[in-house]
């Protein structure tokens, strides 16, 4: 009886073998303590463990990994730097600064541009906000191309002093910077 219930412990407990490196055999990074270890060093710690894991598919690849869009220059219009910008941006991150016009307060600024926010979403155009300033707030478009035409629809409201993509400031249509202009 003995037997058999020795037997039966080791069918059912599960057995595993790990291959141990000998010292000599293993680089250099990984002899090293766990504490010691750089950012490379972790990073190959890293490229080690996934080596046997399945890839991962295009649209979960984080964004620098990704395949950029391929850009038809033939349907482009080469005379409007804005077209060749906003399809080179198509599907990338694109952050953009939008200032608010008549010396707002934090709260009086935050509430507009979440005014525009809801603009921008009711328009299917997709933006996170981030307030960085009492008079300034950060647009994040996750598809760029996105950007151009929020900045159509943001330089038109009333207390927009202005708007920048890609170090291009656009003047906000009624900000105090227009009237200028127009004396």
């Amino acid at each position: 009886m003995l037997f058999i219930y020795f037997v039966f412990v080791l069918i059912l407990s599960p057995t595993t073998y790990s291959k141990k490196f000998k010292e000599n055999e293993k680089p250099n990074w990984a002899k090293k303590d766990l504490r010691d270890f750089s950012d490379a060093d972790m990073e190959r710690l890293l490229e080690q463990w996934e080596e046997d894991e399945e890839p991962l598919e295009p649209d979960e690849l984080p964004e620098h990994l990704r395949v950029p869009p391929q850009i038809d220059l033939s349907k482009l219009n080469t005379a409007n730097p804005e077209d060749i910008l906003k399809s080179s941006k198509k599907g990338r991150t694109l952050m953009t600064f939008v200032s608010v016009d008549g010396n707002p307060t934090r709260e009086e600024a935050e509430t507009i541009t979440k005014l525009w926010q809801s603009g921008l979403w009711n328009n299917h155009i997709q933006a996170e906000r981030y307030m960085v300033d009492d008079d300034r707030a950060i647009f994040l478009f996750k598809d760029g191309s996105q950007a151009w035409e929020a900045k159509d629809f943001l330089i038109k409201q009333e207390r927009c002093k202005g708007v920048t993509i890609e170090n291009k400031e656009y003047a906000g249509t009624f900000g105090q910077n227009a009237q200028k202009e127009e004396l």
